[in-house]
């Protein structure tokens, strides 16, 4: 593969950073990569590591000279981020984020953006509970979906080259307007992570279940249903912060199909139960048919190696 910009800036170094990174190289994507994180400690790793070509301790040194600037910061400081940016964005350069909701993002950047720089928000629907710049890999887009919420008036030129390079990082592209995207995510994404988290949280308080109980006997399913609550929560409070509205949606919906599941229960209802089991399986098995996920035991997920 070629050379598709000639220097990339990622300001946030945690999983999607160092996996862009990783996949910018394999690939030969990129003439140069430079970073900044605000921690000394995450730039002194990822310059330890050979992550990125340089390594600045603010963002504006980061961005100087970039055609490509990519957002990998919690939602909550994009804003700041772009403020401080804003004056040493190159003429024609693209900036990008990865954030997990686009309206807020949208608001809090879009005013701060020079004329004559493209910006295009994105969103990689790709992850693990895993933070900080050891914790990427080059193959985390591989098949994954890459969502864009591009703006009225965005160059269709500066866009179809962003899309040539994430595709080109392994993902499949597409395009939603920003607020339905934050309705879809709040259904695949934004819920299930708080639902989690409130999973782990009834355990804790759960007094006649001992927290040793709970991680011993945690293969039952705890394990797997509650993994994704092991991530970042600075991310995940901005979050749920920036999409109240489509999140409270989605969780009020939840509370009455819960309802409804505890009434079956109590009536003892198996006709019901069954039957919504059945639809709900379905669409498990729809998204290991659409190559999402897979059947394999414990989801495909390779043990952990010793040391």
């Amino acid at each position: 593969m070629s050379v598709i910009y000639q220097k990339v800036a990622l300001i946030g170094l945690g999983l999607i950073a160092s996996s862009m990174a990783r996949a910018l190289r394999e690939g030969g994507l990129a003439g140069s990569i430079s970073g900044h994180a605000r921690s000394a400690e995450t730039r002194e790793t990822a310059l330890d590591i050979g992550l990125v070509d340089s390594v600045h301790d603010t963002a504006a040194a980061a961005v100087d000279g970039a055609d490509l600037v990519v957002l990998c910061v919690p939602v909550g400081v994009m804003g700041a981020i772009a403020e401080e940016i804003a004056p040493h964005l190159a003429p024609g350069a693209t900036l990008t984020d990865v954030g997990s909701v686009k309206r807020a993002v949208i608001d809090a950047v879009g005013p701060h953006v020079p004329q004559g720089v493209h910006f295009i928000p994105g969103h990689p629907l790709a992850g693990t509970e895993q933070s900080g710049p050891r914790a990427g890999f080059a193959t985390l887009f591989t098949n994954r979906w890459w969502l864009f919420t591009p703006l009225e008036g965005t160059d269709p030129e500066a866009l179809a080259r962003l899309k040539s390079l994430v595709e080109a990082m392994g993902a499949n592209t597409d395009e939603m307007a920003p607020d339905h995207h934050d309705l879809v995510l709040s259904v695949v994404s934004h819920t299930p992570h708080l639902i989690a988290y409130t999973m782990v949280g009834v355990a804790d308080h759960l007094r006649r279940v001992t927290h040793e109980e709970v991680i011993k006997y945690s293969a039952s399913g705890f394990r797997d249903f509650t993994r994704i609550a092991a991530s970042d929560p600075v991310m995940w409070r901005d979050v749920f912060l920036t999409n109240k509205e489509a999140t409270l949606d989605v969780l009020g919906r939840f509370t009455e199909e819960l309802f409804m599941l505890q009434r079956a229960i109590r009536m003892g209802d198996g006709d019901m139960l069954h039957d919504y089991f059945t639809r709900t399986r379905a669409i498990r098995r729809g998204i290991i048919e659409a190559g999402q996920d897979t059947d394999a035991p414990d989801f495909g997920r390779a043990p952990k190696k010793d040391g």
